[in-house]
């Protein structure tokens, strides 16, 4: 098999922090992690010199004919919301898409997908400053201004910033596991997993308090024990608050709920156990902490789209003797 391409596309006025997202998760050697190697292409529709917003410039190695190979397309942000795309990027773009290639704008780059036509009748994402002018642009779109970034199967988009890394190891986990992009973000370290669905931004940080070592402890302890039974109630009191305190902070500093954590950990949990293992769903399921394999069932196709039978056959071939990823070339 043919390394992976992924095509960047770079322009004029870019944000060095933007372009770096996804050179930072597709543009090293990660094969000791247990990724394969991608073959990752910055292109630009003009040629020479790129001049970023920082004062940088940087040359751009490839065209947009970079895009007629790509098995994905990254769109890091975006300049001149409002003024129609060129035509050769948006015919690029456009054929990548009939091809089969997924197409993803991080932060402002949704605007550039739009443009392309390519997200009429869609639900879709951005930076939430911005959401409410993409809506005015594009009033077909289903925006939801509220989350990390939407999968919607061959196009994804995420917020601003820090979600675009967030993205970025969604696509990785999608396509080659749980516990490859585990060992990435340890490798970058960043957060393991955050949902898609959580808020993209705290309204009210939270203050230092005496209690705060004592909640931080007590989310560990779940994390660490996810086959045993956690109610709301029961970690509230592991975490010195009442039961309102305890979900006001929980909220304000995850931005989702506990229950909808809780279910976040233990499928990523299960994803590893059926990645590395050859324990029965029920099995998978009891240690995960979802008591039966109907339940596992349940949240699965919830959250991933899919069941854990096929999840385990897509991943099993890339899994060898020692639970490790293989490298797929």
């Amino acid at each position: 098999m043919k390394n992976p391409i992924i095509a960047a596309v770079a322009f004029d006025g870019i944000s060095p922090f933007h372009l770096s997202v996804p050179c930072l998760v597709f543009g090293a050697d990660r094969t000791k992690l247990g990724l394969p190697r991608f073959d990752f292409r910055v292109c630009a529709m003009e040629e020479g010199p790129i001049h970023t917003d920082a004062g940088l410039s940087i040359l751009v190695p490839h065209g947009l004919s970079a895009l007629d190979e790509a098995d994905i397309v990254i769109i890091p942000s975006w300049k001149d919301l409002e003024a129609p795309l060129a035509a050769p990027f948006k015919d690029a773009l456009r054929r990548a898409h009939r091809r089969g290639a997924l197409i993803v704008g991080l932060c402002l780059g949704t605007f550039a997908i739009a443009g392309a036509g390519l997200l009429a009748g869609r639900k879709a994402t951005t930076h939430w400053a911005y959401t409410d002018r993409l809506q005015a642009l594009h009033p077909d779109l289903a925006i939801d201004a509220d989350v990390l970034y939407v999968d919607d199967g061959d196009i994804i988009t995420s917020a601003g910033v820090a979600a675009g890394l967030d993205c970025c190891l969604h696509i990785v986990r999608a396509r080659y596991g749980a516990e490859a992009a585990l060992r990435l973000a340890r490798h970058v370290v960043l957060s393991p997993h955050r949902q898609g669905g959580q808020a993209q931004f705290i309204e009210r940080p939270l203050a230092p308090t005496p209690n705060a070592d004592r909640f931080t402890r007590a989310l560990d302890q779940v994390r660490a024990t996810l086959g045993e039974t956690h109610s709301l109630d029961s970690v509230a009191d592991r975490a010195g608050l009442t039961r309102r305190t305890f979900t006001r902070r929980f909220q304000n500093s995850i931005g989702t709920s506990f229950g909808d954590w809780l279910a976040d950990q233990r499928v990523a949990l299960a994803q590893r156990l059926l990645e590395q293992t050859e324990k029965s769903m029920d099995m998978v399921a009891f240690e995960a902490g979802f008591g039966s394999a109907t339940s596992l069932r349940q949240h699965f196709a919830a959250r991933l789209g899919t069941s854990p039978m096929r999840y385990r056959r897509e991943f099993s071939g890339r899994v060898d003797q020692d639970g490790h990823m293989k490298h797929m070339s």
